[in-house]
């Protein structure tokens, strides 16, 4: 699926963007599902619980969202003189990355600079992405040279743009709260194993699996995550306390990371804590664990313990998060140009 005007053809390089896509209806949510998955069937009750989740949200814009965020990041780079094609696509519903890289082949494209929607690095959720993209980088006899951005969790564009959204909403709950309020930042939850050193797989480390020491051979994605949260409130004076909890775990067996975010609620409810400001820092843009896990769900738990739990508005087309993305794209086409270092 190509953003550009349909008139314009693309030129021997392009930008890929990938995200984990949606469905379009609630009907569509056993068919995304099995995608999620990879065809693990999940029990009915689960499936009914998110659908039940989508019907109170409407539908989730995360496509749409991201195919703006594809037209701002196009416009970006036109305009600091590297016009390239941007293409979007989705690992686990329409559009396809299959169909678009089919698309990208189709269209001349010989290079694509390729990053992840999703700044902080695990090889269990990002790696599936380039695992899909160079497989089909390589399908029907090649003619893709891809360059494919790992991370950018510490970028200093994407580190402003989630600092310019907790200011304002930061310095208006506390004018309402009397005080300075406290933030409490969150990234999606993955399963204990998916990050787990190879070590630790054996009996003897198996207790260890939940605690993210950094240590040789780890996976970066809870630690980026918590960086990226350090580097924002470095950017946002006046926040007397900060929290880090991983939210929305899955219902696949064995434990995920933690703490979650009703664990920290509860903690902090014991304190006598009543005004909390939660900044998701691992989702650039509104969806369904935004819409209803922090919306609905994490603000009604909250106000059950006596919180007033408010977010900053979702990157979303943030011009800032735009600049950043651009940035990396830049330097991934200068790789595969061969101007760039290493």
């Amino acid at each position: 699926m190509q953003i550009t005007e349909p008139n314009r053809k693309p030129g021997k390089q392009a930008v890929l963007l990938l995200a984990h896509g949606t469905p379009e209806t609630i009907d569509q949510i056993p068919e995304y599902l099995r995608n999620v998955t990879g065809g693990r069937p999940l029990p009915q009750q689960v499936v009914e619980e998110i659908q039940h989740r989508y019907s109170l949200i409407g539908r989730s814009p995360l496509t749409e969202i991201t195919l703006e965020q594809g037209r701002l990041v196009e416009e970006e780079l036109a305009d600091s003189g590297s016009p390239v094609p941007v293409y979007v696509a989705m690992r686990n519903w329409r559009p396809y990355i299959s169909d678009v890289v089919g698309q990208m082949r189709a269209d001349g494209v010989q290079e694509a600079a390729v990053l992840c929607m999703a700044p902080q690095n695990s090889r269990t959720s990002v790696g599936l992405y380039r695992r899909a993209v160079e497989a089909e980088a390589v399908a029907e006899g090649g003619g893709l040279r891809v360059d494919f951005t790992e991370a950018w969790a510490q970028h200093p564009l994407l580190i402003e743009a989630f600092a310019e959204r907790l200011r304002p909403a930061l310095a208006s709950l506390s004018a309402e709260a009397g005080h300075a309020v406290p933030v409490l930042f969150t990234a999606h939850s993955v399963p204990c194993h998916t990050i787990q050193t190879p070590a630790a797989s054996s009996e003897h480390n198996r207790e260890s699996q939940t605690r993210m020491t950094p240590e040789a051979g780890a996976d970066p994605y809870a630690q980026e995550a918590k960086r990226t949260a350090a580097l924002v409130a470095e950017r946002v004076p006046g926040i007397p306390r900060r929290f880090f909890a991983f939210q929305s775990q899955g219902v696949s067996g064995g434990p995920w990371i933690g703490p979650t975010v009703e664990e920290t609620l509860d903690a902090l409810a014991a304190e006598g804590l009543q005004t909390l400001l939660l900044q998701p820092i691992g989702f650039l843009c509104d969806h369904v664990e935004i819409l209803y896990d922090v919306d609905i769900f994490f603000c009604g738990y909250a106000a059950q313990l006596g919180i007033r739990l408010e977010r900053p508005e979702s990157l979303n087309a943030s011009p800032t998060l735009a600049r950043a993305v651009a940035d990396l794209a830049r330097q991934g086409l200068a790789r595969l140009r061969g101007t760039f270092p290493e």
